[in-house]
């Protein structure tokens, strides 16, 4: 993101969580064993771009709901990503 928006360099090393924020409410950083895969699960209020390739391949949810996954997930859960075309009919 850096490299396409050199404006961002000042977040380098974080942010604070808030409406200003471009990762939104939270952030959760996901890794792979010890090593950040740069890939994000964050906030947004542009409900619209919720599923949308809009970002750098990070997911997006709701505020409220990244919200209750932040504080309801354990750090080291594992994450499973389906392609919309491999959800079950019903069970969206």
């Amino acid at each position: 993101m850096i490299n396409r928006q050199p404006q961002l360099e000042q977040w380098r090393h974080g942010r604070p969580p808030g409406i200003d924020n471009p990762l939104g409410a939270r952030a959760l950083y996901i890794h792979q064993g010890n090593v950040d895969t740069l890939y994000r699960i964050h906030g947004t209020a542009e409900a619209w771009t919720i599923g949308k390739a809009v970002s750098s391949g990070c997911a997006r949810l709701l505020h409220q709901d990244v919200i209750h996954l932040h504080d309801n997930v354990r750090s080291g859960s594992p994450i499973v990503v389906l392609a919309a075309d491999a959800v079950t009919p019903g069970l969206v």
